[in-house]
């Protein structure tokens, strides 16, 4: 009965190790070749999927960024122009006649206008925006409380519509 041998070959030069035997002819080079670019075919593909994939990601993410700093600073404004009216439209009143609100509201009202002010339009990174715009909220929720008026952003989900809220 004929002895088989099985051995795991990385290269031309293992089978000549393994085998004691001189190297192989050109031919046999050729056909190796030809079997090296076969087994490395998946990793080529894969890596070509993969490079391809990164580039599109890249792209499409820009592009999906873009449009959610858009839709994300158009609502910023939206509410901040609200908070902008509203101090206006108080501050008229409180000139037309100064006994309209307390010196407490008055007060209020002009640390909302200074928060207004103080907002960072220009540097839409900065770490105080958000601290700022919790700021505006608290204090137009406490000016509308003590002037007794039911008024509320409606862009700003409140917390009466938290069952509402769809994903």
């Amino acid at each position: 009965m004929e002895e088989r041998f099985y051995w795991k070959l990385d290269s031309i030069e293992d089978l000549r190790e393994q085998t004691g035997k001189p190297r192989p002819s050109l031919c046999m080079d050729s056909i190796v070749d030809i079997f090296e670019s076969s087994l490395n075919l998946e990793e080529t593909h894969f890596k070509e999927g993969y490079d391809e994939g990164h580039a599109d990601g890249l792209i499409s993410g820009k592009q999906e960024g873009e449009q959610v700093g858009l839709k994300t600073g158009f609502e910023v404004g939206e509410e901040l122009g609200f908070y902008r009216g509203c101090v206006d439209v108080w501050n008229s009143a409180v000139r037309v006649d100064p006994n309209f609100v307390s010196a407490r509201i008055q007060k209020s009202i002009k640390q909302m206008d200074d928060l207004l002010q103080k907002y960072p339009m220009s540097e839409p990174e900065n770490e105080s925006v958000s601290d700022i715009m919790d700021s505006l909220r608290l204090k137009f929720r406490a000016i509308c409380a003590s002037l007794n008026v039911k008024m509320e952003y409606n862009g700003y989900p409140r917390a009466s519509d938290g069952g509402k809220i769809e994903f």
